[in-house]
C-alpha cells in the first residue's frame, strides 16, 4: 500500500520515511472499516514488553503495527506518539484517533486506537490486544488526551453478506467478495439460513435500535446464545475473525465433534477457539488456508462466509 502522510504538528519540519510533506498535506486515506479490520485481527495477541510483531505486542508496538499496515508511520513509543498529530477533545473522537493514558505517573505511558464513541482497542499488559471502554472505571480516571494523526474515510469495505445464488446474480456488479462481512450482516445471513423468526426487533443491544435492519436477526441470535455482545453492545459494523466465526457457527448450527483431526499450526490446544475450530474441521466445514494454518486472527471475508454456510446446508 502506498505510504500515506500523517497529519503534522509542524508541517514545514516533519518528514516521514523519506516522503516530504506536500503543500496541501493530504493523501488518500484508508476507510474506517479498513482501520477496524486491521486493528481487530490482532485481538487475542498476547502482551509482550517491547513487542512489535503479531507474536507479541506492547501498546505502542500495536498502534505502530496497525498504522504501518494502513500506510502510515508512527513513532515507536507511547510518549513519542503523543508528540505526533493534532490534539482532539474526548467529545470529538473519531475512529483512528490515538487515545493516551497515564498508567505509571507519566503523561502518556499507554496508548490505544479509538474505534469511535467510547470504544478503543489496545494491547493491555494483562489482557493482550483487546477492546475496552473509555468509560470503564479504570480507564476513565487515567485518560489523558487524544491525538489525530490521520483521518479515515467513511466505511466502504464492509458490505452485506449474500448467498451463493445472489453472488452469481451480482457477479458483474460492484460487490467485491474479497472484502469483509460485518457482524450485522453475518447475523442477517445466519438468521435467514436458520429460518429464524426475526419479527422481534426489541434488541437487547444498546447500539442496535429497533428500527435497525439488524435488530430482528441480532435479537433472534441473541435468544439462541449465538451472539451475546460485548458490554451490552453488538458492534454491527465490526468484522469477525475466523476464530470468532468458528465459535458462532458451532453454536448456531449446534455442531458436534466427529473425529478430531485438527492440525493447524496456529491453533494450539491452549487457544480459546481450539475446540470450535476442531469441530468445524471434523465436520468438513473448513480445511484451513492451505498453508497449514487456519488464520485465527484473519477477518472473515464474504467468500469465506458464503463457503462456510454452503457447506453447512
Amino acid at each position: 500500500m502506498k505510504k500515506k502522510i500523517l497529519l503534522p504538528i509542524f508541517a514545514t519540519f516533519m518528514i516521514f520515511s523519506g516522503v516530504g510533506m506536500g503543500s496541501n498535506n493530504t493523501a488518500q486515506a484508508a476507510s474506517v472499516s479498513e482501520l477496524t479490520a486491521t486493528a481487530s485481527k490482532y485481538i487475542g495477541v498476547p502482551y509482550v514488553y517491547g513487542g512489535t510483531t503479531a507474536s507479541g505486542l506492547d501498546c505502542s508496538g500495536f498502534t505502530q503495527l496497525v498504522f504501518k499496515q494502513l500506510g502510515f508511520d508512527l513513532n515507536r513509543t507511547a510518549a513519542s506518539q503523543y508528540k505526533q498529530g493534532s490534539a482532539v477533545s474526548k467529545s470529538d473522537l473519531q475512529p483512528g484517533d490515538l487515545v493516551f493514558f497515564n498508567t505509571t505517573g507519566k503523561v502518556a505511558s499507554h496508548v490505544g486506537i479509538s474505534l469511535g464513541g467510547n470504544k478503543f482497542v489496545h494491547a493491555g499488559t494483562s489482557t493482550g490486544v483487546t477492546e475496552a471502554s473509555l468509560n470503564s472505571s479504570y480507564w476513565a480516571k487515567r485518560y489523558n488526551g487524544a491525538k489525530r494523526v490521520a483521518s479515515f474515510g467513511e466505511s466502504n469495505k464492509v458490505v452485506a453478506a449474500v448467498s451463493s445464488v445472489e453472488k452469481e446474480e451480482v457477479k458483474d456488479s460492484a460487490i467485491d467478495f474479497t472484502i469483509y462481512a460485518s457482524r450485522g450482516e453475518v447475523a442477517i445471513q445466519l438468521a435467514k439460513t436458520l429460518g429464524l423468526n426475526t419479527s422481534d426487533t426489541n434488541s437487547p443491544f444498546s447500539d442496535i435500535k429497533s428500527s435497525s435492519k439488524y435488530a430482528g436477526a441480532a435479537t433472534a441470535l441473541y435468544k439462541l446464545g449465538v451472539f451475546t455482545g460485548d458490554e451490552g453492545k453488538f458492534n454491527p459494523a465490526s468484522p469477525l475473525t475466523r476464530a470468532q466465526m468458528a465459535k458462532v457457527l458451532v453454536k448456531a448450527f449446534d455442531l458436534k465433534m466427529k473425529q478430531d483431526t485438527l492440525k493447524f499450526t496456529d491453533v494450539p490446544t491452549s487457544h480459546w477457539a481450539h475446540n470450535d475450530i476442531s469441530i468445524l474441521a471434523s465436520n468438513g466445514i473448513t480445511v484451513g488456508k492451505g498453508d497449514g494454518t487456519f488464520g485465527t486472527n484473519d477477518n472473515v471475508m464474504l467468500k469465506h462466509l458464503t463457503a462456510f454456510i454452503n457447506r453447512l446446508q
